[in-house]
């Protein structure tokens, strides 16, 4: 189960930040997982859960934001989500398009909170 790789990623990356950030403490942190990442998305969320229940980023949130497969005909410019994995243009019927997005997973946002002491642990 890679998800709970990238759940320990997602931490370490946070707890980067937060040593750059004294004083605040994370409150939600975002992901953006494309429809290619073969990503479980409720796996990630298990995963998740679990190595943070009882350590003091418990209340931490996740959110993801799920990035369809997208395309851009070359012919005449339409952006369009692929269903099927049809690429072909549903506008003009062209096969000249390119790929735009759907294999992301990157950190898209931390929401942190201010607050006197900063409780996340080295």
């Amino acid at each position: 189960m890679h998800e709970m790789g990238i759940a320990n990623s997602v931490l370490t990356a946070v707890r980067t930040a937060m040593r750059r950030v004294p004083g605040s403490y994370p409150s939600k942190v975002g992901l953006r997982i494309g429809q290619m990442a073969a990503i479980d998305q409720e796996a990630l969320r298990f995963c998740f859960e679990a190595i943070t229940r009882d350590t003091d980023l418990e209340k931490l949130s996740l959110e993801i934001e799920f990035r369809p497969l997208r395309y851009r005909c070359r012919s005449c410019g339409h952006e369009f989500a692929v269903q099927d994995y049809e690429i072909q243009c549903p506008n003009c019927r062209s096969l000249e398009t390119e790929y735009l997005s759907g294999d992301e997973l990157e950190l898209a946002y931390l929401e942190v909170e201010e607050h006197g002491t900063n409780p996340v642990g080295a």
